[in-house]
């Protein structure tokens, strides 16, 4: 009987090592400036579940493990300026200091919500300055960016985009998004990777509720007039985002 526990908790160890793995080896065809862009959207939309699903300590320990993985990112990226240096603390400062405002509404300074956007958008704009024109790869980045537009529209208000930067993803919400990112995956083509047939699947999941978003409307309610579903739209935005990642170039 200890054999075969002994032999099953290998199966277990070895299963769950190539996983590890295959997870860590999922990003190598990602540069460290693409999967920054990935990992401050993800620390953002941690941020906003934690303080909208009530102050659950697994999101607040989601959201600084999002903020190392980001943190390593920066580190292996060769050469990276001194703007996107301070701009790297200025949204992790912004981050945490959301994090640690109080359970009530009023607790939060009506001011704040911009002062995230804007630490986001300002960190963006830096990565996106020292990886050049070729953005190619931001798929997962648009994603990850619409999810952390609905989770603030879900929880704290509207999410103010780069309106100086209307040609990139940035300056840009579910109406120019969600269009560009079908767009994209059109062209993708699922007989030479099986895998694209259930990344396409779980985007026009996802879709279905970004494009109820309803941004051109301040009274946010959704287009449709269905509550909001952001636990829902975080979790099949991360998996498709790694799935993504996952794709042999």
């Amino acid at each position: 009987m200890r054999r075969k526990t002994w032999l099953g908790m290998i199966v277990f160890f070895a299963s769950w090592f190539a996983v590890t793995l295959d997870a860590a080896g999922s990003t190598t065809s990602f540069t460290p400036l693409e999967g920054m862009q990935i990992h401050a959207c993800r620390a953002a939309s941690s941020l906003l579940i934690y303080r909208g699903e009530g102050f659950q300590k697994a999101h607040l320990a989601r959201m600084e493990s999002d903020l190392s993985a980001l943190s390593a990112a920066l580190l292996q990226a060769k050469g990276a300026d001194p703007e996107l240096l301070a701009n790297h603390q200025t949204l992790i400062a912004t981050l945490r200091q959301g994090a640690g405002f109080g359970r009530n509404e009023e607790d939060m300074p009506w001011g704040w919500p911009l002062e995230l956007s804007k630490a986001l958008r300002d960190f963006l704009t830096s990565v996106r300055a020292q990886q050049g024109a070729n953005a190619e790869a931001e798929l997962p980045a648009k994603v990850e960016y619409l999810a952390v537009q609905y989770l603030s529209r879900a929880y704290i208000g509207s999410f103010e985009t780069a309106r100086e930067q209307p040609d990139t993803y940035l300056g840009q919400d579910e109406r120019m998004l969600v269009p560009a990112i079908d767009e994209q995956l059109e062209r993708l083509d699922p007989q030479r990777n099986p895998a694209i047939a259930k990344l396409k699947t779980r985007w026009e999941f996802l879709r279905v509720a970004l494009v109820d978003m309803n941004s051109g409307n301040n009274s946010f309610n959704s287009a449709s007039g269905r509550p909001f579903a952001p636990i829902m739209v975080d979790r099949h935005t991360r998996s498709l985002s790694d799935q993504w990642m996952a794709l042999t170039p």
